[in-house]
């Protein structure tokens, strides 16, 4: 049984023009698959309105979840929140408990009234409390807004993925001496046989590792996964210089 699945939406101009080193992205797919959440697409996208909402119902319509990173903050080019409402066809509106937080966050000292921008939401949105007191997760519909800046993002982060449905999967890794055509018609039999299992074959370049294709075979069942091992052991074994 599979679980919803997530696409993700990285969000900025500085990205994309490599203005800073995009580690979101990877960050997510990483903790997504410990979780055994499925990921659907990742995309990157322009500081633009228009671009944000075409990709953002793109991407509802192929997934359950939809994570963004960036464009949440309180200068002209944090535009998400616009963006995400409009998508949504709700408006933005600005959310008491946010403004408190942000009040608080000041104190004494006098808050640039541009800062009550990280207060607006899309209308019906909800907070998920985080690590990260003072700013909460924004939710709305099943899209989760999150900040781009890789730290902050990995701590509201940590407060969604408790939210998605996820299914762990088995794996198991078969380190083989043999160059993918040699290989490839065993392949094909143990995978047209198990159709089930998600078997994957990844050849190396370089003088670097001590093998030339790597195997995967994952599947929520052991017993699956340990059958189809068994399969491509017995037609492969001559090549296996390991597992794992």
């Amino acid at each position: 049984m599979s679980a919803p699945a997530v696409s993700a939406l990285i969000i900025g101009n500085e990205v994309l023009t490599a203005k800073v080193t995009e580690a979101n992205g990877a960050h997510l797919i990483r903790r997504l698959r410990e979780r055994g959440v499925p990921l659907q697409s990742v995309h990157f996208v322009r500081d633009e309105v228009d671009e944000i909402i075409e990709q953002l119902v793109l991407c509802r319509r192929r997934a359950r979840y939809v994570i963004t990173s960036g464009g949440v903050g309180p200068t002209h080019d944090d535009v998400t929140v616009r963006a995400v409402a409009r998508a949504l066809r709700r408006e933005v509106v600005r959310l008491p408990e946010m403004e408190a937080r942000l009040r608080s966050f000041y104190g004494a000292r006098a808050m640039p009234p541009e800062a009550l921008r990280m207060a607006e939401a899309p209308a019906g949105s909800r907070l998920i409390a985080c690590d990260d007191t003072r700013f909460p997760v924004l939710a709305c519909d099943d899209t989760y807004l999150l900040p781009g800046v890789p730290a902050l993002f990995r701590v509201q982060l940590e407060a969604v993925l408790p939210t998605l449905p996820g299914v762990p999967q088995v794996l198991r890794q078969l380190f083989l001496d043999a160059r993918e055509s040699e290989i490839a018609a065993a392949l094909d039999a143990v995978a047209l046989g198990r159709p089930q299992v998600a078997i994957g074959s990844y050849p190396t370049w370089g003088d670097q590792a001590d093998h030339l294709v790597k195997l995967t075979v994952e599947h929520p069942d052991a017993r699956e996964v340990e059958a189809a091992v068994a399969e491509l052991r017995a037609a492969l074994g001559r090549f296996i210089i390991r597992e794992s």
